[in-house]
């Protein structure tokens, strides 16, 4: 094991498994919802001015916020993991099958019967196309720093764990715009392709340029400037990820008053795919003899998603007030709870799942 590879697996590994903000996260978001809609009621000449802060069609004080808060995250990414691949390579096929090619359908599909269809008549009709929206790219986004923190807790390979993550990070970079696009024109949506290039320019690659060189410098000072670092930083993701919501809730309130079932009908399909997802990339490891350490996070980074990236680009594409925005930010309310269920699953059928792979 190389020094590299020995400060990567030690940085995963770090105590507490979960922090303050990220185990209330579910808390964090409701009082956001609470505050953003009382403040968006009482100061709308404010929130219309910072509404109005863009520059090609890019929100200013939310472009901040989001490198505030996807920088951190992408901090802990060692693309030197990628090396790593080969020792894991079924366990890999089987999350980048389920990343690529299931998750992002089957939300499409899912959205197709549930909002179009079954929850039609109890939805705004002029949105729901951007609530499809906002679930493909929730779907169409592969979770980065979270699955640390359920690799952990489900006791996962850390070596599989991060070359999965910088994998999937690295095709990101060239598969979210396409992905997103087709789905989007499938669905019947109009693409803005230049403001979706910007997004994807903008919230994955500057911010994983940046992250790398800060990582390198910061590893040059040693292992411990680096965790010490990347340890203090950390709140400042969540803390930007709360503020962004309450600008969110702050345009979307008078939607969310008017139609307060929206949110608990936009959270049907999201839970169903991230059982069905989860579920299946855990039976396929299985089938394919996959050791339980590495099956866990295998499953766990095909169910979540990188729910900060897709907030970013519902904004940029469709603006704070969308239903896609709205969709997105579903997916961050309800994510920290449905995780650590399905690492619950993963940890108490550990026996049955040793018991049926193959050797």
């Amino acid at each position: 094991m190389t020094t590299h590879e020995a400060t990567s697996s030690r940085h995963v590994s770090t105590k507490p498994a979960i922090g303050f903000f990220e185990r209330y996260l579910t808390i964090w978001v409701a009082l956001c919802i609470v505050v953003g809609i009382a403040l968006g009621q009482s100061l709308p000449g404010v929130f219309q001015a910072i509404g109005g802060m863009e520059y090609a069609q890019v929100n200013l004080p939310v472009g901040i916020l989001i490198w505030v808060m996807i920088i951190p995250m992408l901090l802990k990414i060692d693309f030197g993991a990628l090396g790593q691949v080969k020792s894991h390579w079924r366990g890999i096929g089987v999350t980048l099958f389920i990343n690529w090619a299931v998750k992002p359908f089957s939300m499409a599909l899912l959205g197709w019967i549930f909002i179009r269809h079954f929850f039609a008549p109890m939805l705004p009709v002029e949105q729901l196309d951007s609530y499809i929206a906002g679930l493909i790219l929730l779907a169409a986004a592969p979770c980065t720093a979270m699955v640390f923190v359920w690799s952990q807790l489900c006791k996962g390979d850390p070596y599989f764990t991060l070359s999965q993550v910088a994998l999937n990070d690295a095709i990101m970079v060239v598969a979210f715009a396409p992905v997103v696009a087709m789905l989007l024109g499938l669905s019947s949506i109009t693409v803005p392709w230049d403001t979706l290039l910007t997004s994807v320019g903008l919230y994955i690659v500057v911010p994983v340029l940046i992250s790398q060189v800060l990582r390198k410098l910061l590893l040059s000072k040693g292992v411990a400037h680096f965790q010490r670092v990347a340890h203090k930083v950390g709140p400042y993701s969540i803390a930007a990820l709360l503020l962004t919501l309450i600008l969110l809730f702050a345009f979307q309130g008078k939607a969310i008053i008017d139609q307060p079932l929206v949110i608990a009908l936009l959270a049907v399909p999201i839970l169903i795919q991230v059982f069905f997802n989860s579920g299946l990339a855990y039976l396929l490891n299985r089938k394919l003899g996959v050791a339980h350490c590495v099956a866990g996070p295998s499953s766990l980074i095909g169910a979540s998603n990188f729910f900060e990236l897709a907030v970013a680009t519902a904004i940029s594409l469709f603006g704070f007030k969308s239903g896609a925005a709205l969709a997105t930010v579903v997916g961050v309310l309800i994510e920290v709870p449905v995780m650590l269920l399905v690492v619950g699953i993963v940890n108490r059928t550990q026996q049955w799942y040793e018991a049926g792979a193959k050797a």
